[in-house]
Order: C-alpha cells, then structure tokens, then sequence
C-alpha cells in the first residue's frame, strides 16, 4: 500500500490528489462555509464501497483524512448532467 500523510493544512487539499478517509479513498471537491466553520466536499473514486459525497468540518479533516501519496486522479469533475448533454 501507498504511504499515507496526515492532512494538517487545509489549504494543501486539490482536486487531482486521492485522500484516504476511514478507509475510503476519494477526492478533494470543494470548500464552502465560512472562514471560521469551513466545510469540505470529498467524493469516493470510482470502485469504492461508499457511494455518497462526504462533508467534513476542519476538525474531522486534520483528524480522519491521511493523502495518499503516489496517487493521483484527474483534476476534471464532471457531472452526470453535462455528460448526457454532451451526448446529444
């Protein structure tokens, strides 16, 4: 298995990096919330068991989240919606 690192800093997460979460690799989305209770958006990669998009605080980030290093996904997010337009 690949080397895990523990995320410390929130400003390091991108989109192209795989993260390791309660045993569930997924990438990094997006950030919303505000400055002093950010949110963090993850969805599980493609063969993963969980299916569902997860949100974490920034406590739950520094402690469950470890990046996986010598992994990487690529950065584009496309959704099911602009897939089936580009389609037809």
């Amino acid at each position: 298995m690949n080397n895990l690192n523990r995320v410390y800093d929130s400003t390091l997460l991108t989109n192209s990096k795989v993260y390791q979460i309660d045993r569930t690799l997924y990438q990094y989305l997006f950030k919303t919330g505000t400055i002093q209770h950010p949110k963090y958006h993850f969805r599980p990669l493609s063969g993963q068991r969980k299916k569902a998009d997860l949100l974490l605080n920034h406590k739950a980030l520094t402690t469950r989240c470890y990046e996986v290093t010598g992994m990487s996904t690529n950065a584009s997010v496309i959704s099911q919606e602009s897939l089936q337009l580009s389609i037809f």
